[in-house]
């Protein structure tokens, strides 16, 4: 069911990779200490993905022995890359810390849970919501408040803790819970957006259309939803 995205760097990798950014742009990013600091870190940021994941997985599991369905179709997992990091502390005008990094961004462990049905999404999102060793920092629905793209997504940031030799470490998860219509638009208008080689008249009018895709697939959605309720 969980699909890794993005294996993790070891400590030569990332100062490879450091000193490959800081010739791109002329500038010391991390190091020494913060280089193994930056890697301890997203060891800590894999565990929290595990331990959301297992935790989607086992109310998957009872969703089916207690209804006979299962709301979750699949789950994809994914560590930001150390590029779109530095790249996101510079856009905020945020210090290139390791520190900073903790304290600022929330999006550095992800998983997108593919659901049957919006009521699966919701479904699965509030059970988890009540669990007790889970903190529910931050939560935007895109699915009842659309964004003016047509985007339906509904996106929660959750803090689990992820215990190590020194203790626990409260980390934080963002999980993006949508239909499986929902992403394959999301995944059509992603690739459209950074799709250089079109002209901006041919692509504002894909956009166009890709609302109007939107509105329709949500009604679908409903009738479907509607269906399977009906027959159980």
């Amino acid at each position: 069911m969980m699909l890794e995205r993005k294996q993790r760097f070891n400590v030569p990798e990332i100062r490879s990779k450091m000193e490959q950014i800081s010739a791109d742009i002329g500038d010391d990013v991390f190091q020494g200490s913060q280089l193994v600091a930056y890697a301890e870190l997203e060891q800590i940021y894999s565990g929290a993905m595990r331990e959301i994941g297992t935790k989607l997985e086992n109310l998957d599991d009872e969703f089916q022995l207690k209804n006979k369905h299962n709301p979750i179709h699949h789950m994809e997992c994914r560590l930001k890359s150390i590029d779109s990091t530095i790249g996101k502390l510079r856009k905020r005008n945020l210090p290139l810390s390791v520190e900073s990094i903790r304290q600022n961004l929330y999006d550095i462990a992800g998983i997108r849970v593919i659901c049957n049905y919006v009521t699966d999404v919701y479904a699965v999102a509030n059970t988890l919501s009540e669990q007790s060793d889970i903190e529910v920092i931050r939560i935007k629905d895109y699915i009842r408040n659309p964004k003016p793209n047509g985007y339906r997504s509904l996106h929660v940031i959750y803090q689990v803790p992820v215990f190590l030799s020194d203790g626990p470490h409260p980390t934080p998860v963002e999980v993006q819970f949508r239909t499986s219509a929902m992403d394959y638009w999301a995944s059509l208008e992603h690739r459209l957006r950074y799709k250089n080689s079109i002209e901006d008249t041919a692509k504002e009018r894909h956009f166009e259309t890709l609302k109007e895709c939107a509105r329709q697939l949500a009604d679908i959605e409903d009738k479907m939803q509607r269906i399977h309720q009906e027959i159980g």
